[in-house]
């Protein structure tokens, strides 16, 4: 992800020396990435079911090396963004996840699943940081080249060093289902949610195809950006930490003043960036809400999901973040060429003022417990119906032919009540 990630701040500018440069094929080696991943993500994860994790993992970090070879060696914008696409080819995080549930003990699971999901956030901001460093002294293809040579270690790593799965982790957990699919897909909560960050991750990419040029408009070299990264960075740190705050008494309220909170931003970006202080201010103010939204998004989904139904919500989910990236750079490109940048800052807002009267109808989402019990006696109706008539369930999923029971229940719910039914002891 640091390599997918580390182009977005720095191409805009770096690109500028190819015969073919054009604010659309910009817009698509930044955003590109997005529409391989979001296409490949669900099946490579169900791939990694048939054939095994390491060989799926192992075989996307393969092209997304060949991805990064192809940009780096490019004498054009053009296959570039070929490069940027056999990148997002390489769609390995259904197949990760998978692996670490494979790996983890069942009640240390959650805690692996967030430290990778930290992980890939970190990388984020790491990004904003190196990116422009890199380019500054290497160019372009000296970040594709790093990314590369990254991809190879991390081919020995997976290899030789990540141990061999012995706990297989059930499907529901970590991978999408494609029998789950079609019902997920339509489900009103999820659908919101999904198409939230869809919007969000448009939003971000859009952004980034202009804020490149509107630092070196203000006169800011490219070898200091990462200055002006860091400023951003640790004043939306310390906007989230009162955004989190607030949010444990106002959840809902929090979430549509984030949301508004960006519409404000391209808002008064349609008028022009004035100043360094004015733009950082905005970008600060844009990516506060951005951190809130992307932390509590995947909560959400985890939490709305049905029982063992998890790793499918969390496919589909994934699939829209990746779409969104695409179309933020295919759209902020293409308007940006055409009709210029302010229509592009234009549409944004009126997304955003769209995307409130969306999230409006999202309903307040109490914190659940999940619980995968392994049973080694034959479920009944009888034995679901007992379940189900417990204190504080709210939805059970059995899979038999991984002798398997979800459950979905209330925060007061007794395990142990549970256990007695299926006859399991600790």
């Amino acid at each position: 992800m640091l390599g997918l990630f580390m182009v977005m701040p720095v191409i805009a500018i770096g690109a500028k020396h190819y015969p073919d440069y054009s604010a659309f094929l910009i817009g698509l080696a930044i955003g590109g990435y997005g529409l391989t991943q979001a296409l490949l993500q669900i099946p490579m994860g169900v791939l990694s079911d048939k054939i095994g994790r390491k060989p799926v993992i192992a075989g996307g970090l393969v092209v997304f090396a060949i991805g990064s070879l192809v940009a780096a060696t490019a004498d054009s914008l053009a296959w570039v963004v070929v490069g940027r696409f056999l990148q997002g080819a390489g769609a390995i995080a259904g197949a990760i996840m998978a692996l670490a549930g494979d790996l983890s003990r069942e009640k240390q699971r959650p805690k692996v699943m967030a430290i990778i999901g930290i992980s890939i956030g970190f990388s984020f901001y790491l990004a904003l940081l190196l990116g422009p460093i890199i380019a500054a002294k290497y160019g372009l293809s000296g970040i594709f080249l790093i990314t590369g040579v990254l991809a190879c270690f991390c081919i020995l790593l997976i290899l030789f060093v990540v141990p061999s799965a012995t706990n297989i982790a059930p499907r529901g957990d970590t991978l999408p289902v494609v029998e789950d699919l079609k019902s997920l897909f339509i489900q009103p909560q999820l659908l919101r949610l999904n198409i939230s960050v869809l919007l969000l991750h448009m939003l971000i990419t859009l952004l980034f195809v202009q804020i490149p040029v509107f630092l070196i408009d203000l006169q800011w070299p490219l070898n200091t950006h990462w200055q002006a990264y860091s400023i951003v960075l640790f004043a939306s740190v310390l906007g989230l930490v009162v955004l989190m705050a607030l949010a444990a008494k106002y959840q809902h309220r929090v979430l549509q003043g984030s949301v508004a909170g960006l519409a404000v931003v391209f808002t008064l970006l349609i008028f022009g960036q004035h100043s360094i202080i004015y733009l950082l201010v905005l970008v600060s103010l844009f990516f506060t809400c951005f951190n809130y939204l992307e932390a509590n998004f995947p909560a959400m989904v985890s939490n709305i999901a049905p029982a063992g139904k998890k790793g499918s919500a969390m496919g589909f989910y994934a699939s829209f973040q990746f779409f969104g990236a695409f179309i933020g750079g295919v759209l902020s490109g293409s308007i940006g060429e055409l009709l210029g940048i302010q229509w592009v800052f234009i549409l944004a807002a009126i997304v955003c003022c769209i995307w409130l009267l969306l999230i409006s109808g999202l309903q307040a989402t109490n914190r659940f417990k999940r619980y995968t019990l392994n049973s080694k006696q034959q479920i009944t109706t009888l034995t679901l119906q007992q379940l189900s008539e417990l204190a504080g369930v709210i939805d059970i999923t059995v899979v038999p032919n991984e002798q398997v029971l979800y459950l979905k229940a209330e925060q007061h719910f007794d395990i142990q009540q549970a256990k007695l039914v299926l006859n399991i002891k600790d």
